[in-house]
Formats: structure tokens, sequence, C-alpha cells
């Protein structure tokens, strides 16, 4: 494949996106991705009671870890391609067009099944908080669209915008969870500090498959900083720094944060209070340790933290649409750039429109919000992406392999090994316990293969299927277009 970047005769060059975002506001829209406050309260009590209990912090830092070394190999790759993008073009620069296309529908499912999900369960949410407060009485889908309408006029406009509204609500809910650990710090906690979590009995102690498999979903959202790289100021700088400083924010922020957890409750009671309800354990540490200012603040900020999440994938899967439609890959429409406000309008709506439309199927339907959409779909994100980090780390070895651009070991060899190695544990892990994180549990709460996790597993091997057809399609219509498709990317 060739690596010029003149899109092919006879082709309308490929809509570019501008911006000056640094590294600070590429951060704050990855890791509000990532929902630190929702993963603090929710995928830390669970990881306790059904992971390695005390061992569950650990955990996290051994996720960062294992990114940290993919992204040695993602950072040193993208100096030399000519448009590092969208995970994608870093296949598509590695293993050919066809596994390209294949990343791109992976991509695709991942952040638009996360997406659904996160709003299914903020219109619960909201349901829920607004009838209790007096409010009127709305299902969960009418909310869920409210919020899908004013993510959508958010990411219609100028990247700025968005990365504003997400740093300043990012900013709120890590404070109060800073705020938290350093309560629990100044107190002492249930019974004294210490690095019980560490400890490599703890570490290994109960189920920390199972574990882990929490532990390295909750960084979904770090790898779209390669997304922005066309609305970064100074890119070649800027997106490396800014996928080292996610990871490792994420990393020590999830860390600490669970650590205060297993403090606040001391480490032979955390594991029983978490069990009472792990959907209430926040609320019971912030109400202890910060009052009830506390625990009334983190109950708003929970819905603003959602609402952050689903704003930062709308503006991800709006940029992978309009790289899709530069390759080739969706129709041409969709590579639309607002005259304005240089944002990549045409996919914004289009991804609105599909959030709407499914979100009223599953209403129409009379779906569970929580236990028939949020944790379903939440299983296929955290699989799919597994799958896409894996094959991207496969990409980079090859292409280094093949082009010897850079003869740095620990670069292009031992880091992205190490890193293949952790993702894809991480994966089959996910796999080995994916009825389990869809909900098909029997009435002993023990996983079975039933019916939703055959139908997920399928749609999740449906997408790669489809994809190759539509590689061999586009190839044998075009074949000169067909190689060229990852220089078309146009970011």
């Amino acid at each position: 494949m060739g690596n010029s970047t003149v899109a092919p005769e006879g082709k309308e060059k490929p809509a570019r996106l501008s911006g000056s975002l640094g590294v600070v506001s590429i951060v704050f829209m990855v890791v509000a991705a990532a929902s630190p406050l929702v993963v603090v309260g929710s995928v830390s009590p669970l990881g306790i009671v059904i992971g390695n209990g005390v061992g569950f912090p650990a955990l996290f830092a051994i996720s960062a870890v294992i990114l940290i070394l993919f992204a040695v190999g993602l950072t040193t790759m993208a100096r030399h391609v000519p448009k590092p993008g969208a995970f994608f073009t870093f296949v598509g620069y590695g293993l050919g067009p066809t596994a390209g296309i294949v990343a791109a529908w992976l991509a695709i499912l991942a952040y638009t099944s996360v997406q659904l999900a996160v709003h299914a369960y903020m219109g619960f949410v909201l349901s829920d908080t607004v009838s209790s407060l007096g409010g009127p009485a709305l299902p969960w889908w009418a909310w869920s669209l409210l919020v899908i309408a004013a993510v959508g006029c958010l990411g219609y406009r100028n990247i700025d915008l968005s990365s504003k509204v997400l740093g300043f609500m990012l900013v709120l809910e890590v404070g109060i969870v800073l705020a938290l650990v350093v309560a629990v710090l100044f107190t002492g906690g249930d019974s004294g500090l210490d690095l019980s979590p560490f400890a490599p009995a703890n570490i290994v102690s109960g189920s920390p498959g199972i574990g882990l498999m929490f532990a390295i979903g909750s960084f979904i959202g770090f790898e779209a900083t390669v997304v922005f790289r066309d609305e970064a100021r100074d890119p070649g700088r800027t997106i490396p720094r800014s996928t080292y400083a996610a990871v490792i924010g994420i990393g020590v922020f999830y860390t600490l944060a669970a650590w205060s957890i297993v403090m606040a409750w001391g480490a032979d009671k955390v594991v029983a209070k978490a069990a009472e309800d792990p959907g209430t354990m926040i609320f019971a540490t912030m109400h202890r340790y910060l009052g009830e200012f506390g625990e009334k603040g983190v109950n708003l900020l929970l819905i603003t933290a959602m609402l952050a999440c689903v704003l930062a994938f709308h503006n991800v899967l709006a940029r992978y649409q309009h790289s899709m439609a530069n390759a080739g890959v969706l129709p041409r429409a969709l590579s639309g750039i607002h005259p304005r406000h240089r944002s990549p309008h045409v996919s914004s709506l289009v991804q609105t429109i599909t959030a709407a439309s499914f979100t009223a199927l599953f209403a129409i339907m009379d779906l569970d919000p929580v236990f028939a959409v949020f944790t379903p779909l939440g299983g296929v994100t955290n699989l799919a992406i597994a799958l896409l980090i894996a094959l991207t780390s496969i990409a980079i070895l090859v292409y280094f392999a093949r082009t010897k651009a850079d003869r740095r070991l620990w670069n292009t060899v031992i880091a992205p090994v190490l890193g293949l190695v952790g993702i894809l544990a991480a994966a089959a892990l996910i796999i080995a316990y994916f009825p389990l994180l869809v909900g098909d549990v029997d009435a002993n709460g023990d996983q079975v293969v039933g019916g939703v996790t055959i139908l997920l597993l399928g749609l999740i091997a449906a997408v790669p299927i489809l994809a190759l057809i539509q590689a061999a399609v586009i190839k044998k219509r075009n074949p000169a277009a067909f190689e060229a498709t990852i220089d078309r990317v146009g970011v």
C-alpha cells in the first residue's frame, strides 16, 4: 500500500478537520469518555465483590501498565506513517486495507454500544432522580432522548466548545473523588492506612481474572486521543503526550480512588460492605466521610459524568464516521465539514439520529434500561475494544517488522509484544466471563451461556464478516481506490 497523501485521480481531496486542541483539552475529552466517577462508583465495588476483593485497586495499576506498553508502539508508529489517526488507519498501514476496514467497523460497534448503553442508564437515573424530587414522572427513554438532543447540539458545533464543557464537568467529578481521598487520608480511614491492596497474596485472591476484566474495561476511551489528530495543535507532539497522560492519569486516579474506598471501610470489612449493595456503596462512603453534602453532590455529579461520557463518545463516533467516509467506506456525504464550526456536522447529525432511533426502538420493545440495554451493550463494548486494541497491536508489530522504519527494540518489539500479551489475556478473560458481563446468569447468580450471550457474541462475530465482504466489494469495483483507502482517510 502506498503512502501517498494525494487523493486518487478524479476524486475530491478528503475534507480535513481543523482546530487548536492542546494536550489538556484532548486529555479532558478522552478521560471524560472513561467516566472516572462512574468507574469509581460502580466498577470498583463490583471488582471488590466478585473480583479479587481487597486487592482490586492493584488491578487498575496492572491494567495501566499493559496499556502504557501498547501506547509505546502506537506513538512510535504515529511518527512514521503519513496520516496517523483513528485506530483503523494504524491497522490499515500495518495489515492492509481489508484489516483496516474490519478495525473501523469494530470501533463503530464498540463506541455505538457504549453510547447507547450510557444513554439508557442516564435516562433511568434522571427519571428516578427527577421524580423523587417532585419533578415530572417521565419514562427513562424520554430523558434519554432529551440528553441525545443536547449532546447532538454540542457535537454539531466546534470541538473547542465540547472540550470546554467536558473539562468543566470532569474537574467537578474528579474533584469530589479527590475530596474523598483527602478525607480518608486525614482521618486514617476505618482502621488505619496501609498498602494491603497491593500485597501479592491479595492481588491473586478470589477471582483476579474477573477483576482484571472489569479494571481494564474501565480505561475505554483513552485510545481516542489519536482520533483528534487533525484538530490538535502540533499533533506530532500533542497526540503522544495526550496518550501517555491519559493512560497514566486514569491509572493513578483509579488506583488511588479504589485504595481509598478500601481504606474507608477497612481491609477486613470492605468486601462485606460492598456485597450489601455495590450500587449504593459510593453514596454511603461519601456520606461517611463528606456528610450529606458529599452524598448529594456525588449523586448529581454521576449524572453530569454520564453526560460528559456520551458527549465524548459522540465526538469520537462523529470523527470515526468522517474518517471512514473520506476513506470511501461510508457515504461521501459524511465527510462534510461545517464552514464555520469546522466540525464534522453531517456525521454528527447522523450519529444523533442513530442514537435517537435505537433508543426509540428500545422503548418500543419495552426493554429495561439497566438490565436489558446498559449491561449487555457494556459487555459488547468491552470485548470489541479489546479485540480492536489487539488487532492494532499486531498491526504495529507487522508494520515495523516489514518497514524497519524504527530499529529501537523496546519501542517496536518488546513493549508492543508485552502489551499484546496483556490485551489478549484481557480479551480471553472477557470471552470466558462474557455471560456474567452481559447479565446472562441463573437464579443463583452463576453465569450461563444463554440467548443474550449467543446473540451478542454473534453480533460481534458478524461485524468483521460483513466488513470483509464490504472490503471485497470495494476491491472488486475499484482496485486502485481500494489500495489507497487508508491514504484517503484525511485524519
